[in-house]
């Protein structure tokens, strides 16, 4: 592993040295700094023949570590090509962590101050935002659909947080999650019926737990030439092969102005002839927006931080009052008891196993101030289980 401490007598920094001198552009052009970069591993060969340079243990290595500086996110890189590896966070300069199949570990990487800076700069470089002290936190996608969160001092304590959530393309259907163990096929067969038939799904869960991967083997299995619209903070779903347009929100400039919520793209979503609108994930007043949609008719889907299925089903009567004060939940309740068709809710168990919990259907209506709802699979001796209910043939099925 390169360490950054080092740069300054690197192999990549004398890269830059010759760039910089000869008017170079390299503009991420991988082959053209693969080029410079052997050109002074030449160099170095033939000084260390003289004695004035240290041999070079392993000139690929070396290679692979110059080109991941120069093109692109040093000493991270190698993590980020990993593709066991899901997610990687830095808590500080010596503090990088990296998590495999849901299980974290403490890497041996070491990075400079200066090279958190620098990491930072060349992550946000190709998505257009920004984080400095006015706006000390930053959502964004990378080029590769990976997900990256950005806090900085004084919202951190002493160091910038980066946590990068990487996009995989293992799980692109409900069929990989059967293959995987996380669903049963026949929990599969019925969640893609009920995609198929144009029900509005639920998705819940804690962080990490599978949501927005569970959310994109639905969609997946949308009915061909359904078009599909999703709004997303940042863009994770993935629906490749689709009818889909994808909308993502902006943060506000440096004047506090052009930022745009997930409540205007809810509506101007709905100006797009959308045959199913998906909201990424709810958290705040734009979940009214989505069931006011679903409740007219429109199949909707999203997900949302639960503890479980029917606490999914409460959240959602508590979001849209957030909408403002003429929000009543008399009024909330009965349209989410009408409007959502299936609930799925999953969990992430302590070796880092990702799997369907439950699968409850509400009713349609309510008792006592709370929606029922009927399970439909359940979790019994650590396998979901059919329970033998069914939804009612004429709800949400002959839309």
């Amino acid at each position: 592993m390169l360490d950054m401490g080092q740069s300054g007598d690197s192999i990549a920094e004398r890269v830059r040295t010759r760039v910089r001198r000869e008017g170079i552009d390299l503009g991420g052009d991988r082959v053209a700094a693969e080029r410079l970069v052997r050109d002074e591993l030449r160099r170095d060969a033939e000084s260390s023949y003289r004695g004035a340079r240290a041999v070079v243990a392993d000139e690929d290595v070396a290679a692979r570590e110059a080109l991941a500086v120069l093109t692109g996110f040093g000493a991270i890189q190698p993590f980020l090509d990993d593709p066991e590896i899901e997610e990687i966070w830095l808590n500080g300069p010596s503090r990088v962590f990296v998590a495999r199949n849901g299980v974290s570990e403490l890497t041996d990487t070491v990075l400079t101050e200066e090279a958190v800076r620098d990491l930072i700069e060349r992550l946000l470089a190709s998505t257009g935002r920004r984080v400095d002290h006015s706006s000390p936190f930053v959502d964004a996608s990378l080029p590769d659909g990976s997900r990256l969160h950005v806090a900085i001092p004084d919202v951190t304590r002493r160091h910038p947080a980066i946590n990068i959530r990487k996009f995989s393309r293992r799980v692109r259907s409900l069929a990989n999650l059967v293959s995987l163990g996380s669903l049963t096929p026949r929990a599969a067969e019925f969640l893609r019926d009920s995609v198929r038939a144009g029900d509005s799904i639920v998705v819940s869960g804690g962080t990490q737990s599978g949501k927005t991967t569970l959310l994109s083997a639905l969609l997946g299995a949308a009915r061909s030439g359904e078009r599909i619209v999703t709004v997303e903070e940042t863009f994770e779903l993935d629906l490749p092969g689709q009818d889909v347009v994808g909308l993502q929100g902006r943060q506000p400039s440096l004047e506090g102005t052009g930022e745009i919520t997930l409540r205007r793209l809810v509506k101007e979503a709905l100006r797009m002839r959308p045959d199913r609108l998906v909201v990424g994930e709810v958290r705040e007043g734009e979940a009214l927006d989505l069931l006011i949609a679903m409740n007219s008719g429109l199949p909707g889907a999203s997900s949302v931080h639960a503890n479980s299925a029917r606490d999914a089903l409460v959240k959602l009567c508590t979001l849209p009052l957030l909408a403002g004060r003429n929000i009543d939940a008399d009024f909330v309740r009965p349209t989410v008891a009408a409007s959502v068709d299936v609930v799925v809710h999953c969990v992430i168990d302590a070796d880092g196993r990702r799997r369907v919990s439950e699968i409850i259907a509400p009713t349609g209506s309510g008792r006592d101030g709370a929606i029922e709802a009927s399970t439909v699979f359940e979790t019994r001796g650590g396998s979901l289980t059919e329970t033998g209910w069914s939804p009612a043939s004429d709800r949400g099925r002959n839309r």
